[in-house]
């Protein structure tokens, strides 16, 4: 079964930078597309960025030029490397997978979910 594990999280100053990790099991990574979704307070789980298994990605709006998304397939590792972080970035950032090459940022489409890795940007 698939398994997924997110680490990287933290607090830093806005302007500042993050690199999340997602560690999977149980599964090939280039056979699946993964993705980064967050999730604030009293807010709905919003897609960030996507990747499928040959490597294409897609990014929300608010944060392109901003975070990149890669995977290391020998690995089964995925990342999220976030500069010029903001204050609006603060949330709990969920990795997920789905065995469709897919690069829809839209939470239904996803099967597996790690638990999250908290990130809070201050002002």
């Amino acid at each position: 079964q698939v398994q997924l594990v997110e680490s990287g999280g933290g607090s830093v100053q806005a302007g500042g930078s993050l690199r999340l990790s997602c560690a999977s099991s149980g599964y090939t990574s280039s056979s699946y597309s993964m993705a980064w979704f967050r999730q604030a307070p009293g807010k709905e789980r919003e897609g960030v960025a996507a990747i499928d298994g040959d490597g294409s990605t897609n990014y929300a709006d608010s944060v392109k030029g901003r975070f990149t998304i890669s995977k290391d397939n020998a690995k089964n590792t995925l990342y999220l490397q976030m500069n010029s972080l903001k204050p609006e970035d603060t949330a709990m950032y969920y990795c997920a997978s789905d065995p469709r090459w897919l690069l829809v940022l839209l939470p239904g489409y996803y099967d597996y979910w790690g638990q999250g890795t908290q990130v809070t940007v201050s002002s």
